[in-house]
């Protein structure tokens, strides 16, 4: 499925954009999508489990959605995470803008209220791929009380200070070095317990991309 374009956000050599700022460019863009698919609020708020009045909102820039919202609302409106993200210049020229992402020119998202930050260090397809994010997670960040789940699987490794990683229930306090990898089916959520900044390699894998495991004996 093709990505929708977005007006490219600005230059990062620029003054950084506020939060204020950041809410209305990423609701303009969830209620762009909504349109183009058909859907109504009532329906995607509905599938979503939140409230019109709360998508409402969102779409208008007058509140931000948390990590476990926007993923909802990327599979209702069958898009990656990457499809939400602020785009940066200098654009990748057109002969590797499909496999390799320059540093200056990563696509970041920020859910400022919440403390976290990602950016996308792989290139976007036409296609729905497997995401590579840096993850950022300031000291008392976290995504929220309540889980979330979504199709694929999760995967990555913490690059510096504490990540506290609960899925399914069971709570795990990874540090720089530890791995994890997890379905994201699976109800899951995270937070930076420590004192300092968080960052972790994100690996987000949709179903049509993660490999047929072997039979037994094969």
């Amino acid at each position: 499925m093709d990505s929708p374009e977005y007006a490219e956000a600005e230059s990062p050599e620029r003054p950084a954009t506020s939060g204020a700022a950041l809410d209305r460019l990423l609701g303009e863009r969830i209620r762009h999508r909504r349109r183009m698919v058909g859907l109504s609020l009532a329906q995607v708020a509905e599938t979503t489990g939140t409230s019109i009045g709360l998508l409402s909102q969102i779409e208008r820039g007058l509140s931000s959605p948390s990590v476990r919202l926007l993923s909802g609302l990327a599979e209702v409106l069958q898009l990656s995470l990457g499809d939400f993200f602020v785009e940066a210049r200098p654009v990748a020229p057109r002969r590797e803008d499909n496999i390799v992402t320059r540093a200056q020119a990563r696509k970041k998202l920020a859910f400022w209220r919440a403390g976290i930050s990602k950016e996308l260090v792989t290139p976007q397809t036409e296609t729905r791929g497997t995401d590579v994010f840096i993850v950022s997670v300031e000291a008392g960040g976290t995504t929220g009380a309540q889980v979330y789940t979504h199709a694929g699987e999760d995967a990555g490794f913490v690059l510096e200070g504490e990540l506290e990683l609960s899925v399914d229930g069971e709570n795990y306090l990874l540090r720089p070095g530890d791995g994890f990898r997890f379905k994201s089916t699976l109800p899951h959520s995270f937070r930076n317990p420590g004192r300092t900044s968080t960052r972790v390699i994100w690996v987000n894998a949709p179903v049509d991309d993660l490999p047929a495991t072997p039979a037994v004996g094969s």
